[in-house]
């Protein structure tokens, strides 16, 4: 048999890549072994393609992907110099859609996986190992066919059936191997949606792990305690049943260590789902809900089904309870959404203060309803990955200049959930809330500030200089709520010189904590401390005219944020 291996080349080292180990946990049930090696985009293509020679595969495979596809290119070119006699596949979904036009371009490589790969990597075996005769009797691949004249041409075959998800194995039975990685699991595949935007809605063959097995493997993640688990299911909460039946389950089960993701229609929820969620502890879920905007004409041209009002009354409604992560999403660049038409759709999803909120620009991606309207809507997109939107009739190559700028500084000062207190602030004293983060992006640029990287103090140093030459704000309580945010994520042992001193004597401070040190009147499960060691572990700080007391060690599950004792 043919040594196999199949290549992931991530974007991060905390990421792992499901596909190719659901294609290998597929082959090893019909029988095939085979070998599995996962890259990053960081690391250095020499060392990459050194180790994949030293492994000395004679079919190799490439899982394609938007972020990585660059780097596979790189791989691609000079394999064959050092693997002369290789065979090269890909899968993936950014060679899935222009599979001939990337064998015309890549001499090099054999054939293109489209679609599901699981039953047509293992056809691909068969075919290697004697027991299939014509490539052209696997379906779902497009491959180099040499002619009688000894010329090549490109065949295309049959698409293949979506795969009863019943089959796939479960990839994660050695959790061994995925320590200090996300684990992304999928208990659905196609979505329900047509976005015009994305690619998920080619494929209308939506369908469903069995739950009993769902639950099965859901609970090797719970005793394994694993960190976080990730569904890639489309839209999660689009089957009522199935939805309640996973949630009920991880609550059931639930040990307090593991995190499950799940990406969601906020309209579809029902009250149901709503008294669900708000009895799961503090962290258990955290939930991604792709808004994208809130241009009626936007949302009615890119075929999206949403009813915001009833998304601004779920979000809010899950807000109140404080024990869920919101992550929602916006994407720049979409028809007749022009800069100040974002401006409102920002401002509209702003004022539901999620935990996260991404500022995202439109992919123009091969095989999307976007790109065959591209000329329709005037659009201009990198001719590189990310394919990114330059811009179209109604946004400028400016304006996305703008939002790029306001978008880091989102990321800097909203996301970062570090200056929560200075921008609640903010956000008083501005109604535009889409304006704090354009006029500190402004000033950034104004200072050269954006072409430096800034430690975390120098960026509430800069902030702090851009509020005092701000008219009209109260200086002196933008100084403590920087303070308090300060600290409410670290004990810090340089203070920025707007902070001045802690406002505690030495001796107020000594005299607090031999008293905590006997009584624990404020520091719970501090008892096997001494004075000095809970001094270390906690803060005090006089903000406002109240002693403020910093607790580390007890944390708000959802911000990371120290408990806070006022004194």
């Amino acid at each position: 048999m043919m040594k196999t291996l199949l290549v992931a080349i991530n974007a991060k080292f905390i990421h792992s890549n499901l596909a190719i180990h659901s294609l290998k946990g597929y082959a090893e049930l019909m029988g095939w072994r085979v070998d599995t090696a996962e890259y990053t985009i960081n690391q250095n293509i020499d060392h990459i393609l050194a180790d994949i020679f030293k492994q000395k595969p004679e079919l190799v495979c490439f899982s394609c992907y938007l972020w990585n596809i660059t780097y596979v290119e790189c791989l691609l070119t000079e394999i064959k110099k050092i693997l002369p006699d290789v065979r090269i596949w890909l899968g993936g979904p950014e060679v899935s859609f222009d599979a001939p036009l990337v064998l015309e371009r890549f001499r090099q490589v054999d054939g293109v996986m489209c679609g599901e790969g699981e039953e047509t990597f293992a056809d691909l075996l068969k075919y290697y190992s004697g027991q299939i005769t014509r490539l052209s009797d696997i379906k779902g691949i497009v491959f180099r066919q040499k002619q009688d004249d000894g010329l090549f041409y490109i065949k295309e075959t049959d698409q293949r059936p979506a795969m009863d998800m019943g089959k796939l194995p479960f990839v994660y039975k050695n959790i061994d191997g995925f320590e200090n990685k996300i684990i992304y699991y999928e208990s659905s595949r196609g979505c329900p949606f047509s976005c015009s935007y994305c690619l998920s809605s080619i494929d209308k063959c939506l369908r469903f792990r069995e739950i009993e097995l769902v639950k099965k493997e859901l609970q090797a993640f719970i005793d394994a305690e694993v960190p976080q688990v990730k569904f890639v299911d489309r839209t999660f909460n689009c089957r009522h049943e199935h939805t309640m039946a996973v949630w009920s389950y991880i609550i059931e089960h639930d040990k307090g260590k593991t995190n499950f993701h799940f990406e969601v229609a906020a309209d579809l929820f029902i009250e149901e789902e709503l008294q669900l969620l708000e009895k799961m502890r503090p962290g258990l879920i955290q939930l991604e809900i792709g808004i994208q905007s809130t241009n009626e004409t936007t949302i009615c041209e890119i075929k999206r089904s949403m009813d915001f009002v009833k998304v601004k009354e779920n979000v809010r409604r899950i807000h109140a309870k404080r024990n869920i992560h919101q992550h929602l999403d916006l994407i720049a660049g979409l028809p007749y959404e022009n800069y100040e038409s974002f401006r409102i759709s920002f401002n509209d999803v702003y004022e539901l203060h999620p935990e996260q909120l991404q500022l995202g620009f439109l992919k123009v991606l091969k095989g999307s309803y976007m790109h065959s309207q591209a000329e329709e809507y005037g659009l201009t997109y990198q001719e590189r990955p990310p394919f990114e939107v330059l811009s179209t009739k109604w946004l400028s190559y400016a304006e996305i200049l703008k939002l790029k700028t306001v978008e880091e500084m989102v990321e800097t000062y909203y996301n970062s959930g570090q200056f929560v207190c200075t921008i609640q602030l903010l956000e008083k004293d501005w109604s535009d809330k889409f304006g704090i983060y354009e006029k500190i992006g402004r000033y950034y640029e104004d200072n050269n500030l954006h072409i430096i990287n800034h430690s975390r103090l120098a960026r509430y140093e800069i902030l702090f200089d851009f509020i005092c030459r701000q008219p009209g704000l109260n200086i002196e309580k933008y100084k403590q709520s920087l303070t308090m945010d300060l600290y409410l994520r670290d004990n810090v042992k340089n203070r920025p010189a707007f902070a001045g001193e802690t406002g505690i004597a030495k001796a107020e401070s000594a005299a607090f904590y031999e008293a905590e040190s006997k009584e624990h009147r404020y520091l719970k499960g501090y008892e096997q401390y001494d004075k000095r060691q809970m001094r270390k572990m906690t803060h005090l700080e006089k903000i406002d005219g109240r002693i403020v007391l910093f607790d580390y060690k007890n944390r708000d599950a959802l911000t990371n944020q120290a408990r806070l004792f006022f004194i």
